[in-house]
C-alpha cells in the first residue's frame, strides 16, 4: 500500500511540476537540490523500513515529493513567496511581485558558454541584438542603461548582483531608479558539443501610474516575441563567428526612425 501511495504522489507531482516547469524556471540552488534528493530519498527507504503505520505512508509520500522537488529544481513555495535560490536571488528583490511585466525565454546557440558569457558581460554589446535599449555605459560593477521605444526613453543605473564567469550573470537597477527592472542570463553547457543552453530572465516595473501604455510602447504587444527575437538575433551574431550587426538586423535604425 505504501508503495502504491508513493507512486501516486510522485506521478501527481510529476503531472503537476510538468505544468508549473512549462512557465517558470528553476527557483532551486545546486546544494539544494542536492540535499533535497538525497534527504528524500533517506526519508522515502526509512518509510519503508517503518514499522509505524503512519510513517510507512507518510515518509514515503513526503520523501518523494522531496526527492522530486531536488530533481526538478523547482519548488512552488518559494515560487509563491518570490523567492530564488538558485543564484538570481537579487532578479526577484529587485523588482516588486506582481507589478510590471516578467519574461523568461531560452534558446540553444551552438558556441561554448564561456564565449557566450565573455560576450554577454560586456553589456554595452546588448544594444545590438536587443530592441528595446539604445545604450548601455559600463562603469566598473555598475552600468546606465538607456531603453528606448515608441515615443518614450528610460534610464536607470544597474549594478551586478551576481558573477559566475561562464554560468551566470544577473543585475538589477539601483535603489531611486526611474524604473525598478532586474535581469539574469543563465549559460548551461550542453554535452557532447550540442552547444549552450541560454536561459534570460528580465524584470521591469513602470514608473506608477504608466503600467500598460509604458509596457506597450516599449515592448509592443508581446515583450515575450520580442525577447525571444531578441536571442534569435544572438544566435545568429555569435554562430556568425560575432561579428557586428548592422542596423538592419538589430532594428536600432528602425525604432528610432519611429520614435
Amino acid at each position: 500500500m505504501a508503495n502504491s501511495l508513493m507512486n501516486v504522489a510522485v506521478n501527481s507531482a510529476m503531472r503537476g511540476s510538468g505544468k508549473c516547469n512549462r512557465m517558470r524556471s528553476a527557483n532551486v540552488g545546486d546544494a539544494e537540490r542536492l540535499a533535497s534528493v538525497v534527504g528524500g530519498t533517506c526519508l522515502a527507504l526509512c518509510g519503508l523500513t517503518s514499522r509505524h503505520p503512519t510513517a510507512k505512508v507518510a515518509f514515503p509520500i513526503i520523501g518523494s515529493l522531496l526527492a522530486y522537488r531536488g530533481l526538478s529544481g523547482y519548488c512552488a513555495l518559494y515560487d509563491l513567496c518570490g523567492v530564488r535560490r538558485d543564484g538570481a536571488e537579487g532578479l526577484n528583490a529587485s523588482v516588486r511581485a506582481g507589478s510590471g511585466v516578467k519574461v523568461e525565454q531560452s534558446i540553444i546557440v551552438n558556441r561554448p558558454a564561456r564565449e557566450l558569457y565573455d560576450y554577454w558581460r560586456q553589456f554595452d554589446r546588448l544594444p545590438r541584438f536587443m530592441r528595446h535599449l539604445e545604450d548601455v555605459k559600463v562603469e566598473g560593477s555598475k552600468s546606465h542603461w538607456v531603453a528606448r521605444g515608441m515615443g518614450i526613453r528610460a534610464e536607470w543605473d544597474a549594478e551586478i548582483i551576481n558573477d559566475r564567469p561562464g554560468e551566470l550573470i544577473a543585475w538589477r537597477s539601483l535603489p531611486d531608479s526611474d524604473v525598478d527592472t532586474a535581469g539574469s542570463v543563465h549559460f548551461r553547457q550542453i554535452p557532447v558539443g550540442r552547444g549552450t543552453e541560454i536561459r534570460v530572465s528580465l524584470k521591469y516595473d513602470p514608473p506608477a501610474g504608466k503600467v500598460g501604455d509604458w509596457l506597450a510602447r516599449l515592448f509592443g504587444d508581446s515583450p515575450e516575441q520580442q525577447i525571444r527575437e531578441d536571442l534569435r538575433r544572438f544566435k545568429q551574431l555569435m554562430e556568425s563567428g560575432g561579428g557586428v550587426l548592422t542596423p538592419a538586423q538589430t532594428g536600432i535604425g528602425t525604432r528610432i526612425a519611429q520614435s
